[in-house]
């Protein structure tokens, strides 16, 4: 078991964000992803549908034979985790509590503000784990729908992105915020864009930092670090296009990746699934 890979889910792309922090963080360890960018977004979605469509993503991983469970989907863990953990006998973690430690950890004036998809701002899931810690925090939630969109899309230019992130943020002004969670996993691939329309004093929260660091100490918690002394095979898997998912993936991750087409409701695999 413990020479298995993690599996990781995401709506799209959005959580090779936090296959990046595993990498760098587990370099030994081999990940499994799958990319549902065939029904991405989420966010704006009823919430049996989210449940549905991860549910799905999360049985075809159980059934690879992973060792753990990493939901890289913020509207995803929101609707989902809690259950998860009920339906799998093995480790499932989600990214919004880590995301929600990160904050308290970097904020000096308790104002938090959160950004993520309607869904995740809906279900009040940051605000609840960052007041069980810290009651005196405020928090300040702004749905940002079109951020998503932009990413799968591969528009994380300055040029096209910075007007509809600006406009999407201006709900900020004025709340005097000192930290930003990106309550999605696709946010961070617009931070850039994203810093300068909140501005150089507020520190911008990836929860997927945070995330490795559970899945670290989960490993090494239940004797599940990998052992085997072979170079780890990663393999992604996306039920979208796979050249953009691929284009997307080499940028973010700073490598080559090759991807494989596979839709769990389909059951079709069109091309088979190369590892890096």
């Amino acid at each position: 078991m413990r020479n298995q890979p993690i599996g990781v889910m995401d709506s799209g792309v959005g959580g090779l964000t936090v296959v990046s922090e595993i990498w760098r963080q587990l370099p030994r360890e081999e990940v499994l992803f799958y990319g549902d960018s065939a029904r991405c977004p989420y966010g704006d979605r009823p919430a049996a549908e989210i449940a549905s469509f991860t549910f799905r993503a999360l049985d075809f991983l159980v059934e690879q034979g992973v060792k753990m469970l990493v939901i890289a989907c913020n509207t995803a863990t929101a609707v989902c985790l809690e259950w998860a953990r009920e339906r799998y006998d093995i480790p499932v973690l989600g990214v919004i509590a880590p995301g929600a430690r990160a904050a308290i950890a970097a904020t000096t004036n308790q104002r938090v503000g959160i950004i993520g998809t309607r869904t995740t701002i809906a279900s009040n899931s940051y605000p609840r784990a960052l007041h069980l810690t810290h009651r005196g925090i405020e928090t300040f939630p702004v749905a940002c729908p079109l951020f998503v969109a932009l990413v799968e899309q591969g528009i994380t230019a300055a040029a096209e992105a910075l007007p509809v992130v600006t406009e999407s943020l201006r709900e900020f002004s004025g709340a005097n915020i000192d930290t930003l969670i990106l309550g999605c996993t696709h946010y961070p691939l617009l931070a850039e864009i994203i810093q300068q329309a909140v501005g150089p004093g507020v520190t911008l929260i990836n929860s997927a930092e945070e995330t490795a660091r559970d899945v670290s100490f989960v490993l090494a918690d239940n004797q599940m670090t990998r052992t085997h002394a072979a170079k780890p095979n990663h393999v992604f898997l996306t039920s979208g296009d796979v050249g953009k998912f691929a284009d997307i993936g080499g940028k973010w991750l700073g490598k080559p990746v090759q991807v494989g087409y596979y839709d769990v409701w389909e059951g079709d695999e069109r091309s088979d699934a190369a590892g890096v």
